[in-house]
């Protein structure tokens, strides 16, 4: 009872003191933090960019989700039938993939044989296309190289037709 009755200076000074309120003008780490923060803040079309890619990454977790979930219960169902008709399934599978290989190498090779067709009449009609330049080049080293080949031969040969006459002076 007699703590309640104390003397007001006594209970002035058991009181925690509180820190003076900060003036508008002083910055406080909390106003310091919030202008961080709006100087980091995205724009909106960050924004957007960032909820388009979370919801079309749902939507493609869903769909593998799907995906998978279907596949499993396909192999489980589906197991025994593929089992029990595999001498029907894997012949015919051989013959599939063969005839879907051949198929698609032979586009391949037609593509290439049309491609090259269409290059030659392009550079055999004068319209330069795309490496005729390195062909032209090539042709002239060819030539070059044949024209030294035939000028070494002929100055050789005479020399070696000598040799040879001295050897068999009869030939």
């Amino acid at each position: 009872m007699a703590d309640r009755h104390q003397n007001p200076t006594q209970t002035h000074q058991q009181q925690p003191q509180r820190a003076p309120r900060p003036s508008p003008n002083t910055p406080t780490n909390s106003s310091i933090f919030l202008r961080k923060l709006q100087g980091h803040a995205p724009n909106s079309t960050q924004l957007v960019g960032f909820l388009t890619l979370l919801v079309s990454g749902a939507i493609l977790l869903l769909l593998t989700g799907l995906t998978v979930t279907a596949t499993v219960l396909g192999l489980v169902i589906f197991t025994p039938i593929i089992i029990i008709s595999s001498p029907i399934w894997v012949p015919l599978g051989a013959i599939l993939v063969l005839t879907v290989g051949f198929f698609v190498s032979m586009c391949g090779f037609g593509a290439a044989a049309v491609a090259g067709l269409s290059w030659m009449y392009r550079y055999f009609k004068g319209m330069h296309p795309p490496g005729s330049d390195r062909v032209d080049y090539a042709r002239s080293r060819i030539y070059d190289t044949a024209s030294h080949v035939k000028d070494y031969a002929r100055e050789y040969g005479g020399y070696l037709h000598s040799k040879v006459k001295d050897a068999a002076p009869g030939a």
